[in-house]
């Protein structure tokens, strides 16, 4: 399975010289928990609720965004994305297409939603493959 299957398409974003108290206003209105920081065009990093926690209102984004943002591409697997996750500490990947446009998002949550429903097998044509099948 590739991101593509699982990937949220509506991703906000934010400029990275915007304030937190913008931040925490967009990230409650659109009830996420990240936000992708997106300037001329380019992504700079990655503001995370948590990263916002004790930060006060007028502190810009970019001070407290991760960056630069650990990215992935839609054919990236799961395996993969996991690894990134982990391996960089980081609670999502943004999703870029090969002209490096923002075209989605992952985060840990969506991953342990999948690996939550279970692995099922499945016979195809005869063969049996190991596939993971949302909703069974």
């Amino acid at each position: 399975m590739r991101l593509r299957d699982i990937m949220s398409v509506a991703v906000e974003t934010i400029h990275p010289d915007a304030s937190v108290e913008e931040a925490r206003e967009l990230i409650r209105r659109q009830d996420v928990h990240h936000l992708v920081a997106v300037e001329a065009d380019t992504i700079v990093g990655v503001l995370s609720e948590h990263a916002m926690r004790m930060a006060a209102g007028d502190t810009a984004v970019r001070a407290l965004m991760s960056a630069p943002a650990v990215t992935a591409t839609p054919d990236t697997t799961i395996r993969q994305a996991a690894n990134l996750l982990r391996g960089n500490h980081v609670g999502c990947l943004p999703i870029l297409d090969p002209r490096q446009r923002l075209v989605g998002i992952v985060t840990t949550s969506d991953l342990l939603d999948l690996i939550g429903k279970g692995v099922t097998r499945e016979q195809i044509d005869g063969a049996r493959h190991r596939s993971w099948v949302p909703g069974r």
